[in-house]
Order: C-alpha cells, then sequence, then structure tokens
C-alpha cells in the first residue's frame, strides 16, 4: 500500500510562510508600540479624542442648538415685544369723567397709539393711572384696556364705569390740575403679546407717561351782565351775574352743584354758587350767584382802588360740591386748594339801583 509523503520543498514553502507571516506580525507589534512611545501633536490627539468620543459632541451641539432656539424663543421674542412696546407713542385726545358720585365714576378715553409695523396683539389688560408728578405714584383708578394689534396707527376708546381706587390719589390729582399749567399721568399694566407663528404669550410691560395741559388755576375766569337785589332775589341771594369758566385742558369733568366760599380782602364774605357743572374743553358759561353781606361790598367800592373803576377784586375757594345728592370730596377739596380771583363790576349794578358810590376825595 502506497503511502503518501509529503515533499521537503512544500515543507520548506509552508514553514517559510509562516516566518513571514510571524515576521510581519512582530513588525506590526513594533510600529505600533514605536507609535504609541512617540509623542502626539495636539491637532492629532484632537482627532484621536473626537474620533472616541464623537457621540458627546453630538449630544453637546444638539443641546447647544436646543438652548439657542429656547433663549430666542422665550427670551429673544419677549425682549423684542418689550422694545416694541417701548417704542409705541401713546397720545391722549380727550379724558371724560361722567356720572360722578362718591366713590365711583364714567371715564372716557380717547387715545392714539402710534408703534411699529411688526405684527403682534397686546391682550387685554388691566392698567392703573396715577399722577407721574407725585412721588407716591398711588393709583386713583384702573383702567380695563382692549385688546389691540401692533399697527403703525390705530385709536384706541375707552368708556367704562369705574370704582376710584384711593381718594386722596384722585383729589391730588385733581388739585395738581386745577393748580398747574401742565401735568404728567402715568398709565400702567402688564400685558401678554402674542406673536404669530409662537403659541406662547410673552408678558412685557406697558408703561407710558403723557404731559397734558392744565386748568393753570381757571386764569381768565370771568363774569358780565352783574345784578343786586339789596332785598334778594327769589333764591335767597343778593347778587346774580354770568360766569365764563375757561378749561384749558383735555378733561370733561361732571362736577355738579359748587359752593364757594367768598372772600373779599382776605375776609370771609359770604357764599357763592354755580349748580349743573360740567366743565368741558375751551369756554363754558354758568349762572353764578351769591349770598354777600352787604357791609363790606360798600365799603370796597367806596375806597381806592374799588371806588375808581367799580371793580372789586374777590376770591373763591372752593367749599362743597354736590352731583345727584352724592358729595364729591375729590372734586371739593381739590377746588379749596386754589383761591380763584374773580374780577367783579360792582359799580355798574350799584348806579342801577340809584347809588354811585364815589371814592372820598371827589
Amino acid at each position: 500500500m502506497a503511502h503518501s509523503i509529503d515533499s521537503p520543498r512544500e515543507v520548506s514553502v509552508s514553514n517559510s510562510g509562516k516566518a513571514e507571516e510571524s515576521g510581519l506580525a512582530n513588525d506590526n507589534y513594533a510600529a505600533e508600540q514605536i507609535e504609541r512611545t512617540q509623542p502626539q501633536s495636539k491637532k492629532a490627539k484632537f482627532f484621536t479624542h473626537l474620533k472616541r468620543f464623537w457621540w458627546v459632541y453630538a449630544i453637546l451641539a444638539v443641546c447647544a442648538i436646543v438652548l439657542a432656539v429656547m433663549l430666542t424663543i422665550f427670551i429673544g421674542v419677549k425682549n423684542l415685544a418689550q422694545s416694541k412696546i417701548n417704542a409705541a407713542v401713546l397720545e391722549v385726545q380727550g379724558i371724560s369723567c361722567t356720572n360722578t358720585d362718591t366713590n365711583t365714576f364714567t371715564l372716557g378715553i380717547n387715545t392714539t397709539l402710534k408703534s411699529g409695523s411688526t405684527k403682534a396683539t397686546v391682550k387685554a389688560f388691566k392698567g392703573v393711572m396715577y399722577l407721574e408728578d407725585e412721588p407716591s405714584h398711588t393709583p386713583f383708578v384702573t383702567i380695563d384696556f382692549p385688546e389691540t394689534q401692533n399697527m403703525p396707527f390705530q385709536t384706541v376708546n375707552i368708556s367704562q364705569h369705574v370704582d376710584i381706587e384711593s381718594i386722596p390719589a384722585l383729589t391730588t390729582f385733581n388739585a395738581w390740575l386745577l393748580n398747574n399749567e401742565s401735568l404728567r399721568v402715568t398709565v400702567l399694566g402688564y400685558p401678554d403679546v402674542k406673536v404669530p407663528g409662537i403659541s406662547k404669550n410673552y408678558g412685557v410691560t406697558f408703561k407710558k407717561t403723557v404731559t397734558m395741559p392744565g386748568l393753570n388755576g381757571f386764569a381768565g375766569l370771568s363774569v358780565y351782565n352783574s345784578s343786586i337785589n339789596i332785598t334778594n332775589f327769589a333764591d335767597g341771594t343778593n347778587f346774580h351775574t354770568t360766569a365764563t369758566i375757561p378749561n384749558k385742558s383735555l378733561v370733561t369733568f361732571e362736577i355738579g352743584n359748587v359752593t364757594f366760599n367768598t372772600y373779599l380782602n382776605g375776609s370771609l364774605v359770604g357764599e357763592s354758587y354755580i349748580n349743573d357743572v360740567l366743565l368741558a374743553p375751551g369756554n363754558n358759561t354758568y349762572a353764578f350767584r351769591s349770598e354777600i353781606a352787604q357791609a363790606p361790598i360798600l365799603a370796597a367800592v367806596q375806597s381806592e382802588p374799588g371806588c375808581e373803576t367799580g371793580i372789586v377784586p374777590m376770591d373763591l375757594s372752593g367749599k362743597a360740591v354736590v352731583n345727584h345728592g352724592q358729595p364729591l370730596a375729590y372734586f371739593a377739596d381739590a377746588l379749596a386748594s386754589h383761591n380763584t380771583t374773580v374780577q367783579i363790576d360792582l359799580g355798574t349794578p350799584l348806579r342801577a339801583l340809584g347809588l354811585d358810590p364815589k371814592c372820598p376825595s371827589s
């Protein structure tokens, strides 16, 4: 039986291949050892690190993108909305205070709002109004502002019956309005703003301070067509005239029936009355009645300077205000804060009675 015998040549080739493989492995190992022992550059180290931990950087990149989007939505858009609100210009065309009673009244405000063209919706909100010139900034009324669309120009008119937040604050506002040529009023609220394409509402601060003309102490008030009745008129008073009261402000007041303390040369000489006062912007004409002590008046028109012109200056200071049976302290106390001087022609009505007052030297 024949046996297979490997030839020496084949064995030699096989052994030679194994040797070569062993040598190549040794060479690779040596090269790897050399590579490990040689220092790597920073760039090489970075790529090696990045190759090993790429998944960490991928997560960080996603987080950064999400954070940037969230910051844009929650902070960037809100800051943009606030900047647009800050840039808007509020102008007041008129204010009305009607249906007045002790603790409430109907407030009407006609305004225009100028802002940018960025599309947004300002949600309805409650805002307070206070006198900016008074340091405490105590609100005297809360106003319900309607929802508005942000646009370059729009009219915003409000009419609502409101409760008076603070009688002293409203009195201070009325007194400031009466006594000054101008005053500053602030409206403050915290509306939400809705931006198209984003479901979230952004809370912003709406604060606008408006400079308005005041009544300037009723400067320019005048009386004419005066008459005197020594035995009193049917209403119990002894002096009637017609008064023109200028209202240089933008405010219309339903004041009602007003009683004034009346002074001559600093002394109280009686009371004066104007009924059904609705003081609108511009000149307002009313019947003016007084119950005045006669002796001081006759003395004034018989001494200088009254005896020369027949005109006697008298001062009016608010005493009481009543509207539809309701006392209105916020008007009465404001009118009491200022003495309004009225130049009254007494010479003409006295001469109509046959009295001709003359100066002592005449």
